[in-house]
């Protein structure tokens, strides 16, 4: 992962790009002459904050500045966004100024929603190393960003882009000819288009448009995108039958998408107040915030099948806990976490179920750090939590940054004894969790060895962490192994 990244431009989108980045723990150097630009940098900062915590996923503290300048913010980056406005002039202009003053080796990568990476780096000194990189709003939410190369970028830099925005829980799709608006601003064209007909034509509002949407294909679209959904649309047939059975009505005269309704002051009138109608009880914040919410719920229940964009999530959880994991000589860093307000008690203290989902996390931690991990469970064997205690041992509240550490106090033929202790931001710790696993054979489903991989990691765990202190209050309800 980059040490630190510049980003050209924070707004919706370099926003979202400066969340994402900052809370995967790179430093962020933002440079946008908006006055209000710091402040909508807390405003996103703060929403990201919040959904990752909803998420789960494990927040790595990184740097933010601002310059004063685009040779300031670009001085010494390794990778270079630019989210300017669409217009091709401002764009080739600020190349102009990074080339001035970026390293050679610096990639850029443009925010850009429809501009062709070769017409970007008409002007460029080195213009192999410019691409696009489309991301979709919110950026620190949803994984898609179009990996899309012009005439002479060079193929090493899309090979780095696509590390980099793997290694950033995103999904990089690799655009494979270059083409206005790429990919899927172009199917949204499509239907923004056959929208503003339909409000222009009287025949729906805004609200009943996007009704549609969010009540029925939309739902589909989320997990199974368009091809797929019309797939099993064909029956048991699949594809040839829909085809055969729906491809005659696309010679029908339905759809306008070849013209465009006049954006006329009475059609913007009648857009913005029915806009206004349907969600003009709301702030913009409300908004971002019910959006984000309901993402990270179909976002989870996609994680729970392994599906969609629930996979590329499952990847990056997985991704993250590895990277927390600390010098095995002392106890592993295996959760790390804001405590969200829907955790609160009537105290507005982080009730008890809480503490022990983050010990279960952090035994999950520690069991992916061992090898016991997705594709270990897959295989057929697991460990199963026997016994746990816990001890609470001071206050956690609300919007609280917690860590948990991990000792692995035994690791005996089937037994695994850990120790986890929640401590906040100045190491004070909170609670403390006892747990005594046992190996299981899923098929079984009786006690086994676990197999050597995994028995090999963790007793190289316990005997690193033999020569630790035994923690405080340990056996009172198991007994060390």
């Amino acid at each position: 992962m980059m040490e630190r990244v510049a980003l050209i431009g924070g707004g919706v989108i370099g926003g979202g790009w400066a969340a994402r980045l900052l809370l995967n723990g790179v430093s962020v150097c933002l440079y946008d002459p908006a006055p209000k630009a710091s402040q909508h940098m807390h405003d996103v900062l703060q929403n990201a904050e919040r959904a990752y915590a909803k998420l789960g996923i494990a927040i790595v503290p990184a740097t933010f500045s601002v310059a004063t300048s685009v040779a300031e913010a670009v001085a010494d980056a390794k990778w270079i966004i630019e989210s300017a406005p669409e217009n091709i002039k401002t764009k080739r202009k600020i190349y102009a100024e990074i080339e001035d003053t970026a390293p050679e080796t610096a990639v850029i990568a443009s925010s850009t929603s429809g501009l062709r990476p070769s017409d970007l780096q008409a002007d460029m000194q080195r213009p192999e190393r410019l691409l696009v990189a489309h991301p979709f709003n919110p950026v620190y939410l949803l994984p898609l960003v179009e990996v899309v190369n012009g005439a002479r970028t060079a193929p090493a830099v899309i090979d780095r882009a696509m590390a980099f925005y793997s290694a950033l829980g995103m999904y990089p799709l690799r655009v494979k000819k270059e083409i206005d608006a790429f990919i899927a601003d172009r199917l949204l064209e499509a239907v923004w288009r056959e929208g503003l007909w339909l409000v222009h034509d009287d025949v729906a509002t805004t609200q009943d448009i996007d009704d549609a949407i969010r009540y029925g294909f939309g739902l589909r679209w989320a997990q199974m995108g368009l091809f797929e959904t019309y797939r099993l649309a064909g029956g048991e047939a699949g594809m040839r039958h829909f085809l055969q059975q729906f491809g005659p009505s696309l010679r029908w005269p339905w759809t306008k998408l070849m013209d465009v309704p006049p954006l006329d002051e009475v059609l913007i009138e009648k857009i913005v107040a029915q806009s206004d109608a349907q969600s003009g009880e709301y702030s913009i914040r409300d908004l971002e915030r019910r959006r984000d919410d309901n993402l990270i719920a179909i976002l989870q229940a996609l994680k729970a099948n392994q599906w969609g964009a629930g996979k590329t999530l499952a990847a990056w959880e997985k991704q993250r806990r590895q990277k927390l994991d600390d010098n095995s000589t002392e106890p592993l860093l295996t959760l790390s976490r804001r405590v969200p307000a829907h955790w609160a008690d009537m105290n507005g203290h982080m009730n008890e179920s809480r503490y022990l989902e983050c010990f279960s996390d952090a035994t999950e931690a520690l069991m992916r750090h061992i090898g016991a991990d997705d594709d270990y469970i897959a295989s057929g064997y697991s460990y199963f939590t026997a016994e746990t205690h816990l001890c609470h041992l001071q206050e956690t509240v609300i919007d609280e940054c917690i860590v948990v550490h991990t000792q692995v106090l035994g690791a005996a033929d089937k037994k695994l004894h850990l120790f986890h202790q929640l401590k906040d931001e100045n190491g004070n710790t909170l609670a403390t969790g006892e747990h005594f696993l046992i190996h299981v054979n899923l098929q079984t489903r009786r006690a086994c060895p676990p197999l050597p991989s995994v028995r090999a990691a963790a007793d190289l765990l316990a005997q690193a962490h033999a020569a630790l202190p035994n923690p405080p209050d340990i056996g009172r309800a198991i007994k060390s192994i």
